[in-house]
């Protein structure tokens, strides 16, 4: 029973474009759809906020968020893993 009560967290993948407040990070997550009418496929994009505890996170990551309880006004999602550090030139 508890494992059909255990909600279901939406998670993606996107890239830190952000990180000068503390412990949140705004994350861009792009998309690729096709267009219902015309066929062409566009990238539609949205920031979130996410809440990362230490500063695991930096600007140009690639991160996964996974959706969480409400933390702040607008945060609602919280960084699980950062899966490629930026590149340093």
């Amino acid at each position: 029973m508890s494992e059909e009560s255990a909600k279901v967290r939406r998670a993606v993948v996107g890239r830190v474009v952000s990180d000068k407040m503390q412990k949140t990070v705004t994350v861009l997550v792009e998309r690729r759809v096709k267009h219902p009418l015309y066929g062409k496929i566009i990238t539609r994009s949205a920031k979130y906020h996410a809440h990362v505890e230490d500063g695991g996170a930096a600007a140009g990551d690639l991160v996964e968020i996974e959706e969480c309880r409400p933390i702040s006004r607008t945060k609602t999602w919280k960084v699980t893993r950062v899966l490629e550090k930026a590149r340093v030139i």
